[in-house]
Parts: C-alpha cells; structure tokens; sequence
C-alpha cells in the first residue's frame, strides 16, 4: 500500500508539472493569426495618381489605391505581384511594403483584360516574399483570407491610419479563369493575396465583386499568375532601371 501511495503521489506531481507545462505554452494559436503573421511582411499598399474619371475633369488626375503582394526579392529589389487594372493608367506610383518601407515602383508586365495581372518592380531590398501555392487541390468550402487595404482614404478621413486589413471566409466555388470567394473585394483590396488558411499559401490575387450582389468575391487563381511571372522573369538589365 505504500508502494501505491508513493506512485499516487510522484503520478500526481507529474502530472502538476505537465498542466503548468501547458498553461505555459498557451492554448493553440488560430491560424488565422498565424497566415496574419507570416504575410504581413510581404503585402504591399500602393498609392499613385490616375486620370479622372469625369469626362469633364479630362486633363486632370485623381488620388487612387491598391494592394499586392512581394513575390521575389533581393539585393536588387522586391518584384511585386498585383492586378493590371490597379496600374492602369497609373503615374507617380509608390509601393509600401508590409506597413514599412517605401519607394517609387514602376510596371514591368501585364496580362490583357482575361486574366488581369501585373507585375511591378520596386527598388526596396531584401524584403520577405510570400509563399505562392496552386488551386489543383482546393475545394469549395476551404478556409480563405484575405489581405489589403480596404478603402484607405475612408480610414484617412476618420484618422484611423493605415495598416493591412484580414478579411476571412471560404471558398464558394472553382469556376473557369476564376475563385468565387464568399468575401467581398473591397476597392483598395484589389491586388492583394487570397491565401488558403490550412498552408498560409497565396492561392489567388483579389481581383473584383459583383455590383449587384456585393457579397460575392472573385480572385485570379494564383496558377495562372505563376505562369504569367515565368513568362517574365527578372533580368539584371531591368533591375538596374
């Protein structure tokens, strides 16, 4: 009995031990924090001047936005990954990367109307690159984020700042060309990653909504801007631009 006793006793100081071990370490972080943390670094606010809009103001230039993603860097800068129709027309573009750095950027590709994409190059060295994946095994229902800057003039005029915004949903459906997400692209968002939360990969650059149903969000799958940055890589003339 008082073998029993002592095994009771060291079993229980044991397991006293482990439960401090546990409440040590904290309870399991939400991935949503994680895929946060880990992209961050790598989405990229862009400002710039484009033309008016108003027939009546041709000539003139107005304020715009957009977001993208840091898709490869070095020493001779960060190669960036958005979509063409935030560049289009575009004059005096910066690229702020992850909340820090910034510098004038300026466009090296686009793809036409179909798939929407470009590719912007920006002196900023050594930046941390975001990791691309593929759709081939994604299904509708997959947990998704989203990562931008939503409206950042709106935050400007209630001087709330500017910092990434995460937006969470799932995957609504695989159609051609195209992710269908259950979360609505927000202008200022566009260009910015669509990352798989199970990975914390980019499956998808936030493309555009519905005007009329809003709710329903569209992403150019990240396939396709794999094939679109392979058919243009960095070459060393261009870095010195």
């Amino acid at each position: 009995m008082k073998y029993f006793l002592t095994a009771l006793a060291v079993g229980a100081v044991l397991a006293g031990c482990s439960g401090r071990a546990d409440r040590a370490a904290g309870p399991p972080r939400d991935r949503y924090v994680v895929a946060y943390e880990e992209l961050h670094p790598s989405v990229v606010f862009f400002t710039m001047k484009i033309p008016a809009q108003d027939p009546k103001r041709k000539g003139e230039w107005d304020d715009a936005y957009g977001s993208g993603v840091v898709v490869e860097s070095g020493a001779w800068g960060s190669r960036i990954l958005t979509d063409a129709h935030v560049v289009e027309g575009a004059r005096n573009l910066v690229a702020t990367i992850g909340d820090g750095p910034h510098a004038p950027a300026r466009v090296v590709a686009r793809t036409g109307q179909n798939e929407d994409l470009a590719i912007v190059d920006v002196r900023l060295k050594n930046q941390k690159a975001a990791r691309l994946g593929s759709t081939a095994y994604l299904r509708p229902g997959t947990a998704i984020g989203v990562l931008g800057y939503p409206i950042p003039d709106a935050f400007d005029d209630e001087h709330l700042g500017r910092t990434v915004s995460l937006y969470s949903g799932r995957v609504a459906s695989l159609r051609p060309g195209a992710l269908e997400i259950d979360v609505p692209i927000i202008p200022g968002e566009s260009g910015g990653p669509v990352f798989d939360v199970n990975t914390g990969d980019v499956i998808g650059i936030a493309e555009s909504r519905f005007e009329e149903e809003r709710a329903i969000g569209f992403a150019t799958p990240i396939d396709a801007a794999t094939r679109f940055l392979a058919a243009h890589p960095r070459t060393e003339a261009a870095s010195r631009r």
